[in-house]
Parts: structure tokens; sequence; C-alpha cells
């Protein structure tokens, strides 16, 4: 089904059907079809917005869950672009139509939430949950291959990654939205020196404390960047003293609520995945969320078509550094990122104290559109918050959404 903005007005509303019913159809419609069911009457809107809040006798809303969005970018330029979204909310996957824009350079991504694109001369970065607007300001003074980038409050950060002729790998910048202008800051901590690239770090930004935590993937090894006084804190130690199985790479993320949630690789072979919940203050682990199940963490990792079995020729078995993992609210996604396909890995965690964790797993179905030639074809995947406003302004800017597949 296609959802332009020049179908969000339907005929006359049926008054045939209303409240709790209402509700309850609502609760089994994709959330793109629920832009065009709230222009219908205001009884539609209402019952909408109770079908994905709560309210009246219902028990439970169908609440909004973060969407994963896929973006397959050819690496020649002028970098032509699909985009590709999967809603756990609606369990589709959407294919996005975009008007056409101007790359300055491929897409990079090294935070859930954030695009950028960086080149010698300019620097362009999007925040919004579908990238609907581009932000472009100056290049940093320091050129960069494979940053880590992160958007803390009005300021964006810009650290390591460097080219190997920069005098300094760990030199660290911030701009201001508001000042628009680029400041040295203090540089990364020395023991990252081998590894200050986006590649081999894995970072999450604390909104309320307007903070960005570092680990180094392979260590487990943390710091804490506060903006505001352009200084590292720590080191801190992420592995858990009671874990006897090796963890061969750690990922973090916050939740809802400001929870510092942790992720580490079991083994060097994948054997499996744990959740930790960490203290934002000390960022020490002090409670296991969950682990993913064994038939999860092989249906992550098997070959699902001929062109995976290819690329494994290629490169090889997948590896702990290839798993990557987005987090937004409590719902957190684990994939492999890189060219060999397999399943993605959902887990919906529990807001309260009872340790819930409820894991599936959905088929990737955008590997079905990607041009088997993948060494000129990067994938560039990130998490967002999407809600009814954002698809309504998207529509009205042109953004046509096709749901693909129910699953």
């Amino acid at each position: 089904m296609e959802v332009t903005g020049d179908n969000l007005l339907t005929p006359e509303a049926s008054n045939q059907i209303h409240g709790d019913i209402l509700e309850s159809i609502f609760n089994h419609v994709p959330l793109v079809d629920l832009v065009p069911a709230s222009y219908v009457s205001m009884s539609w809107k209402l019952a909408v917005s109770a079908s994905l809040q709560g309210g009246g006798r219902r028990r439970r809303a169908n609440r909004t869950k973060p969407w994963l969005l896929i973006y397959t970018q050819s690496t020649r330029f002028p970098h032509l672009t699909t985009t590709h979204a999967y809603d756990p909310r609606s369990q589709v996957w959407i294919q996005i139509h975009e008007p056409s824009m101007k790359f300055i350079s491929a897409l990079r991504s090294s935070h859930s939430t954030l695009l950028y694109m960086l080149s010698p001369s300019s620097f362009s970065i999007s925040h919004d949950p579908l990238h609907l607007t581009w932000h472009h300001i100056k290049a940093p003074l320091i050129w960069r291959t494979d940053p880590i980038v992160a958007m803390v409050g009005t300021r964006v950060i810009i650290a390591g990654g460097t080219c190997y002729f920069e005098d300094d790998p760990l030199a660290v910048e911030m701009y201001d939205l508001e000042t628009c202008k680029w400041e040295m800051c203090e540089p990364m901590p020395s023991v990252l020196k081998e590894s200050a690239a986006s590649t081999w770090l894995s970072i999450a930004v604390n909104s309320s404390k307007n903070k960005m935590y570092v680990v180094e993937k392979s260590t487990g090894v943390a710091y804490s960047f506060d903006p505001s006084i352009k200084k590292w804190q720590g080191p801190y130690n992420l592995r858990p003293d009671h874990t006897a199985r090796t963890i061969s790479c750690w990922f973090i993320g916050f939740s809802s609520d400001d929870r510092l949630i942790c992720g580490g690789v079991i083994g060097d072979d994948i054997e499996s995945i744990k959740l930790w919940e960490v203290d934002g203050e000390s960022l020490e682990v002090f409670r296991e969320i969950g682990e993913m199940p064994k038939q999860l963490v092989e249906k992550m990792k098997a070959i699902n078509s001929a062109d995976d079995a290819e690329n494994m020729i290629y490169f090889g078995m997948p590896m702990p550094s290839s798993i990557s993992m987005s987090l937004m609210d409590d719902f957190v996604y684990i994939y492999l990122s890189s060219t060999v396909g397999g399943a993605i890995i959902m887990c919906d965690i529990s807001g309260d104290d009872s340790g819930a964790c409820n894991w599936t797993s959905v088929k990737n179905t955008t590997v079905n559109d990607i041009d088997r030639c993948k060494l000129t074809q990067c994938t560039v995947t990130c998490c967002s918050k999407v809600g009814l406003d954002d698809l309504d302004k998207a529509l009205s800017e042109s953004r046509k959404f096709y749901v693909k597949e129910t699953v």
C-alpha cells in the first residue's frame, strides 16, 4: 500500500464504528496508515491517539516503538540511496521514497539516531526521526575519515578517526549550533589511541545530563565526556566480575529513564549475547537484564540466501566485531553490520523493576533489494522514535511510504 500526501484527506467519515471498537481496530493498523485515518473526523483522530497511548476502557494500547532505518547507498558519486524502515509496532517493512538530495559524501552514523556526511570542505548532520532536515556547517579543522560523532544538547561532538597524516589521532572538536563555532576540546584518553575510531568504539548520549559515553568494544573500558567543561572522565570498567565466559565485544546505549544498557557478545564465535543495566554515575554493572535465546543467536548468524553464501567466501564467517546494537526507549535492535545477511533480533525491555525481557526476530527483507555487487554499496543503520507528527510532516514534504511486507 502506498501512503502519500495526496491521500491524507479521505471521504466522508463513517459513524457506524466508534469508541472502543474503533480503537481496537486501529490497534492493528500500521502506523503509516493511521495518518490518513486521523484526518477522517475528530472522533477518529481521538481513537487513533487512544490506540497508541491507551485510554477509556481499553486495557493496553499498541504503543509506538522505535523504528530501525536502513540506508543502502552507492559508494560512488552521486551516492544513490534507498531507504527502508522496520516498524515493530506494526510488524511491517516500509520503503521510503524521498526527494532527490545532493550528497556531499557517503552517509555515516556512529550513534543510534544521528546521520552525517563529512568531506574536507563541509559537514552535514541530521538528527530528527526521519532525517527530513539537514544542517550544513563548516567542516571541522582536522580531517577525519572514521570519527565518532554525537549530538549532545546543542553541541556536535566529533572525536578521533583522523587521517594518518594528522598530528593528533585523539583530537576532539565541538560545534555549537547556537554560536555556529568550532572549539577544540581535551583530546581523547591516550589508552584509546589505537582504537580512536567509530569502528572500534561504541557511544551513547545521556540527553538529560548532556554527557557522551564511549566504550572500547574489545575491552569494555569506558569514559564519559562533558561538553560543558570539554573534559573526559574515567576510565571505568564495564566488565562484570561474575562473568566467567569471555566477552569479546561491547556496546552501550541509553533506554528510557536514563538507564544505561550494556550489551556483550560472548565468545569469539558469538556463542551468546547478554544485556546488563549499568549505573549511570559509577558505570558499574549491577544487574543482568537478559540473554539472547540460543535459537535467535543462530538465526542471526544463519546464511539466508545464495548472496549470503557468496559473501561468506569474500568476508568469512560473522565475527563479534560485525555485531551492532541500536537502542532507544526500552527497545534494542541487534544485527550484523557486515555485508553478510541474517535476521534482525529485537529485545523489548520492560521499563519497570521486573526485569522482563521479550526477545523476537524479523527477517531482513531489504537484502532482496540490494545489488549483488556489495562492494559498490554501503549500509548505514540507525534507530528513531517515529510518531504520527513525524509521518505527517514527511508526507507533506513529498515523502512516500510503501508497506512492503507484513511479518
